[in-house]
């Protein structure tokens, strides 16, 4: 086997993966679908030929990726929404602030 050198996106999405995670982000929180693909055709490119990599097991990481990615919209989808109802909510307040006001200064 020859020692190939590893491009340096393919080495930086691996220095990200091995950095600690940390619930304000870093580490696997910085990784997205350019950086899998960039695994995967780095992974493709490396195995061997004669012992290629297992179907399933290939599949079982697209799989796992797909659902990360479905994940990650519907999270996404669900903060636009609640900024929205939270926008919504502020604008039925300030509509209410006067009626409220107006109808306690009257006898």
């Amino acid at each position: 086997m020859t020692d190939t050198p590893i491009t340096p996106g393919t080495q930086a999405t691996l220095d990200r993966l091995n950095t600690p995670s940390r619930l304000s982000g870093g580490g696997l929180a910085t990784l997205d679908g350019s950086d899998f693909l960039r695994l995967l055709t780095t992974q493709l490119t490396f195995q061997d030929p004669l012992e290629p990599a297992d179907n399933e097991a290939m599949l079982a990481q697209m799989a796992q990726f797909s659902s990360l990615a479905a994940t990650t919209a519907s999270g996404a989808t669900l903060e636009a929404i609640s900024a929205k109802l939270d926008r919504l909510i502020a604008v039925q307040e300030a509509a209410l602030q006067p009626a409220a006001s107006t109808s306690s200064a009257q006898p």
